[in-house]
């Protein structure tokens, strides 16, 4: 099934100019002064999320990993353009709905196989894809944060030579981490599928300092 998909995404022709352009004015250089905030800091290990934990136990084949040195993918222009086309079809075939209506419960994390989902399924539909179509799992770490109404969020991250790119179900574009205005509380280990690590954001420490 999903080979079918992988092959329609990548012969895509629609918007063909634009991601070209895009990649272009993205992948040559990091936004001017964004260079030490290019990745999130890792402070420590942090409990799973409830969602990923039961989402493991039904589907233990899609979380097994071993432990391995950390990983970052090395973003050259077709890897950009690759990634913005698997969002792009991801966001625009998928339509939103919450597990309530969807499962009827209040949390199910699961592949939006039949259409609907919500942000985390789009997460692990696109971390499927990337993963199916050769990408290394340990830069695609599913994310958790705090949304501009500081209401939790899932999104995927994508660690790259240049930085911690973020694919969001909530924004076509794809954004540096700290280009989002989230707040970024935990995500997968590089080295560990199962380990999730808390994380820092020194945005946030900056301003609160400002402030004072």
């Amino acid at each position: 099934m999903f080979a079918a998909v992988i092959s329609k995404v990548l012969s895509l022709k629609s918007g063909t100019v634009s991601i070209a352009a895009l990649a272009a004015s993205t992948i040559d250089a990091l936004p001017a002064g964004s260079e030490q905030l290019a990745h999130v800091l890792v402070s420590g290990a942090a409990r799973p999320p409830l969602g990923w934990v039961e989402f493991c136990a039904r589907q233990p084949r899609e979380c097994a990993g071993t432990t391995t040195a950390p990983r970052d993918l090395a973003l050259s222009r077709t890897a950009w353009i690759y990634l913005v086309r698997v969002n792009n079809w991801v966001n625009e075939t998928i339509k939103p709905l919450s597990d309530l209506e969807h499962w009827g419960v209040v949390e199910r994390w699961s592949y939006p196989d039949d259409g609907y989902g919500d942000c985390e399924d789009y997460v692990l539909l696109k971390r499927r894809m990337l993963i199916q179509s050769g990408w290394p799992r340990g830069a695609l770490l599913v994310t958790v944060v705090h949304d501009q109404n500081d209401k939790g969020h899932a999104v995927l991250t994508v660690t790259t030579d240049k930085g911690d790119y973020v694919l969001d179900n909530q924004n076509t574009d794809i954004l540096l981490w700290s280009d989002t205005g989230y707040r970024f509380f935990k995500r997968q280990s590089q080295s560990n599928p199962k380990q999730p690590v808390s994380l820092s954001d020194p945005q946030r420490a900056i301003a609160t300092a400002t402030s004072r």
